[in-house]
């Protein structure tokens, strides 16, 4: 974590959660699971996601070693994001969380159906 301060009496969970802090984070941590993706392609599956969040996402998630930038000597420039070894250890600490939250919102949806 380049741009935030490292303090080693910091809860854990806050220091991971410092990481994905943010809108987009957890969403182009999973669109990467499946692959490297050009910023392009990022922006066509984010309905919502600005050019300029994008690029200060990623480039965050680069200086914390989530994610790897690859930029192409070609015409025009091609540049391609990947998950690096540390961002898929997160993914897969991220997914007891994502299915936690998957049965939360199973149960908000219970709760708020009438009664048959």
């Amino acid at each position: 974590m380049t741009r935030r301060r490292q303090d080693p009496n910091v809860c854990g969970v806050t220091a991971a959660i410092a990481v994905i802090d943010g809108k987009w984070k957890t969403t182009l941590l999973w669109q990467l699971e499946s692959g490297p993706r050009r910023p392009g392609e990022l922006r066509r599956q984010l309905p919502g996601l600005t050019e300029k969040v994008l690029t200060e996402a990623l480039r965050e998630m680069e200086a914390d070693g989530l994610v790897h930038r690859e930029v192409y000597d070609v015409l025009p420039p091609k540049t391609v994001y990947s998950l690096t070894a540390f961002g898929r250890e997160l993914a897969e600490a991220l997914a007891p969380l994502s299915d936690w939250g998957h049965r939360r919102l199973e149960k908000l949806a219970e709760a708020t159906r009438p009664a048959s």
